[in-house]
């Protein structure tokens, strides 16, 4: 089956390229003819494991093709994906020009029926807005070619996009016309030969279904979250609540790590889709809101303990940290929301110099940092802890999680590690000479008062 995909984000690429690893052919898309240019040359515009063979191999067999005409596109795919971006506008809602804008091109360049899927984060009730849209556009053009339009929403994680396409927990269907049911199977047929993970609904509540999947999950973190902050208080470790509850079957331990808050395009913007929805309907969610303030008041945890520490130290002033990890989560460059900009931003405010390193964000965060005296920038972990009077952890990278503090701490002015990401055991580094500071922790002060 040939197969456009509009948009080479994230979503739209690693689609893009699974589908054609699974044997289909596949065009992708996108308005941006400089990104074009780079994909025919094998350049991939972001960092996901995994993605980069996959698309080389694909495009080498011509299984996996790169374009930026929708007339050429259109006119060789029976089944069209949308994966374009849907950012939230300036009151928090779902921007759905980049959305209507793809369909709208499609309506003008078909010349028959076409199968429209979306896979982009919208709002319930956008299938029938752009089948209307799509309807208008026909009858302007004065043809009467059919069409119709799923709803396929996606749930892939940055860092593990690749495997979450190839192999989904479940693949979500919102269909109004029961007989394009089995079009849709044949197409998602090579991705559950194992067993059928496909799930049919109306096409409303596959939409709503992936506002609901991030508003839970990032339920789940905050309240984690606000839960380490009253650990501290009485003494109690997060670690160990983690496990009691987690063992529950009805809770299980996924998304229940304390940390410093989550970050990324989606978990901050779907949530606020998801409260404009409701403001548009008259339907008040609290939870949402709470949310969202607890995961703001999260991302300064980081940014209190090491004023704390350093406040009967002389102060922060002119202190080096060291910043381990940029990105908002790891395996992947991602740097917007990233819990790392508030704490860079807040310790440069309090006069700070900063030595700061993540595996593959790099070049990101230099996008967005301005160049300044304070900040340098690093080859490793070892080269952001040399001269440094702490290390931060922020992004809980594999190659942080063994680190050998026999190499780093001789070069450090003082054995200090806040970790943002819980990774380490407390009494383990304080063995070590380091003195340790978690979330949801209990502090060494507070054990010795016991």
């Amino acid at each position: 089956m040939h197969i456009l995909v509009v948009g080479t984000g994230y979503v739209g690429l690693v689609t893009g390229a699974c589908f054609a690893e699974m044997g289909h052919t596949v065009t992708c898309l996108d308005i941006d003819a400089s990104k074009i240019d780079l994909l025919q040359q094998g350049v991939i515009p972001f960092y996901e494991p995994g993605l980069q063979e996959m698309v080389l191999r694909n495009a080498a067999s011509k299984r996996l093709l790169f374009t930026s005409s929708y007339s050429e596109a259109v006119l060789s795919a029976s089944v069209c994906f949308l994966a374009v971006p849907t950012p939230s506008d300036s009151l928090g809602a779902c921007d759905l020009s980049y959305f209507l804008s793809a369909a709208k091109r499609i309506a003008e360049e078909m010349d028959g029926y076409r199968l429209i899927v979306n896979k982009s984060t919208v709002p319930p009730g956008t299938a029938k807005q752009i089948a209307e849209l799509m309807g208008t556009i026909l009858d302007l053009r004065g043809v009467d070619f059919s069409f119709d339009v799923v709803s396929n929403p996606e749930f892939l994680k940055e860092g593990s996009a690749v495997n979450d396409c190839l192999k989904p927990d479940r693949i979500v269907l919102g269909i109004d016309n029961p007989s394009i049911t089995d079009t849709m199977k044949e197409i998602y047929s090579p991705f559950t030969i194992n067993h059928d993970r496909i799930l049919i609904m109306d096409t409303s509540s596959a939409e709503m279904t992936k506002y609901a999947a991030n508003a839970m999950l990032a339920s789940r973190i905050s309240f984690m979250n606000e839960l380490s902050g009253l650990c501290e208080k009485v003494g109690a470790d997060i670690h160990q609540v983690r496990i009691g509850i987690g063992s529950d079957a009805r809770i299980g331990y996924h998304f229940l790590y304390a940390g410093m808050g989550y970050g990324g395009s989606c978990f901050p913007k779907d949530l606020k889709a998801l409260q404009s929805i409701a403001r548009s309907h008259h339907y008040e969610m609290p939870l949402l809101n709470a949310i969202e303030e607890v995961n703001e008041r999260q991302k300064k945890v980081l940014h209190h303990k090491i004023l704390d520490y350093f406040s009967s130290r002389g102060g922060i002033l002119k202190k080096t940290i060291a910043i381990w990890g940029l990105a908002f989560k790891p395996d992947t460059d991602d740097i917007r929301q990233a819990p790392s900009l508030e704490l860079i931003q807040s310790l440069l405010d309090h006069g700070a110099t900063l030595r700061l390193y993540d595996p593959a964000a790099m070049d990101n965060a230099k996008k967005i940092l301005a160049p300044l005296p304070q900040i340098s920038w690093c080859s490793d972990e070892i080269e952001a802890a040399t001269g440094a009077d702490a290390i931060a952890l922020v992004t809980e990278w594999k190659q942080f999680r063994f680190v050998d503090f026999s190499k780093i701490l001789p070069k450090m002015n003082s054995a200090v590690f806040f970790d943002g990401r819980n990774q380490y055991r407390p009494a383990e580094m304080q063995a070590k000479g380091i003195h340790y500071v978690g979330i949801g922790t209990p502090s060494p002060l507070f054990q010795e008062a016991l």
